[in-house]
């Protein structure tokens, strides 16, 4: 009932990922961290604060009970993940006397990873964090791999660094409160996993989908992990996106274009999922991908409620012009993530703009 995945930084131990039922195991996975501070501060929203909060404080007051914890909460939400919010939880770590040795945790999803990331790689140059995802999708990707960050006037994740956590801790119990949207959402970035990686992996989701969506614990907890040893590996091999780990980008150029042209009201992991269908598009188009495995990758995402399409055509211009902003740039070229077949990902620099708007012009309404 518990799967644990060791996570190498530059050929050396650096964290575990701990899958768990629950957080019975938490207190264990904390000590071993031989933790040498005095001070915690949770960081969390105002959606999973109330749920898992008192908990989490609850299980660390059974540490130490010289250890002093406290807790900032931030409205939940994307418009929070900016600069003014990091610097309000910089005053309250300063009020609170925080040093080197303190620690932060990341109780949330990828909003609150990113951000706690980003604030502890950047508070006195750098404390620990834990990452505690509590959303599918930060579970299974953004908790993962030391990428933190904030969006800067509304251009996702500009400002940013590479953070390694001291541990991430997934509690498969908390998807149970997820409301089903945020559940496919992150359904959008697992099935990218299997389009760039795993072919077999991939035929599992569909095979498993019923019981996916049922949330049968086993079938979670193997596709959790499949889908974090996947991006574990990628990690390792990249860390700082030199190369390799630029697939993982597979299906976010456009579909963070999507989501800022749509003001962020839509879920990431559904935008991902209509980047993902341009792309594919766009590799049985000019690529090697076979027109039969572009349209089964439409009804996978249709299999898990995932939206094929987001706007309409009326935005065709503003989701390319928005595209350019992409940080995944080789000069003044987009890295564009393809596949040559289900499974194996590479990336593509020479797509023009006639070509990249035929992509977006698939997947508008």
């Amino acid at each position: 009932m518990s799967k644990t995945l060791n996570v190498n930084y530059e050929g050396k131990h650096c964290y575990n990922i701990e899958i768990r039922p629950d957080f019975n195991d938490f207190l264990s996975c904390f000590e071993s961290l031989d933790f040498g501070g005095n001070k915690i501060c949770i960081v969390t929203d105002s959606n999973v604060g109330p749920l898992y909060e008192a908990k989490l404080r609850k299980i660390l007051s059974g540490a130490n009970e010289s250890i002093f914890v406290t807790s900032y909460t931030i409205k939940a939400g994307e418009e929070s993940k900016n600069l003014d919010i990091i610097n309000k939880i910089y005053e309250h770590l300063i009020k609170n006397h925080f040093d080197r040795s303190d620690m932060l945790i990341a109780l949330g999803g990828g909003v609150i990873g990113d951000m706690t990331g980003f604030t502890a790689a950047t508070y006195l140059r750098g404390i620990d964090f834990i990452q505690v995802p509590t959303s599918l999708l930060s579970q299974v990707d953004s908790s993962i791999g030391g990428k933190t960050g904030v969006d800067f006037n509304k251009y996702k994740n500009m400002v940013g660094a590479f953070y390694m956590p001291r541990l991430v801790y997934i509690n498969l119990e908390v998807i149970k409160t997820l409301p089903y949207e945020q559940l496919t959402s992150g359904m959008g970035e697992v099935i990218k996993h299997g389009l760039i990686k795993d072919n077999e992996y991939y035929a599992w989701l569909k095979e498993n989908s019923n019981q996916v969506k049922a949330l049968d614990y086993d079938s979670l907890e193997h596709m959790i992990y499949v889908s974090c040893r996947i991006k574990r590996d990628v990690v390792e091999r990249d860390p700082k996106e030199k190369g390799e780990r630029a697939l993982l980008n597979f299906g976010h150029t456009i579909g963070h274009a999507i989501e800022k042209c749509a003001d962020f009201s839509l879920y990431h992991g559904h935008c991902v999922g209509v980047g993902s269908i341009a792309a594919a598009y766009l590799s049985s188009k000019y690529g090697k991908l076979s027109s039969n495995d572009y349209e089964d990758i439409i009804q996978t995402f249709k299999l898990y409620d995932i939206p094929v399409s987001a706007l309409d055509k009326s935005m065709i211009d503003k989701v390319y012009e928005t595209s350019l902003s992409d940080k995944k740039k080789k000069g003044n070229r987009i890295k564009f993530i393809l596949l040559n077949s289900i499974g194996d990902a590479y990336i593509e620099i020479n797509l023009g703009k006639e070509q990249i708007v035929e992509g977006i012009e698939k997947v508008l309404k």
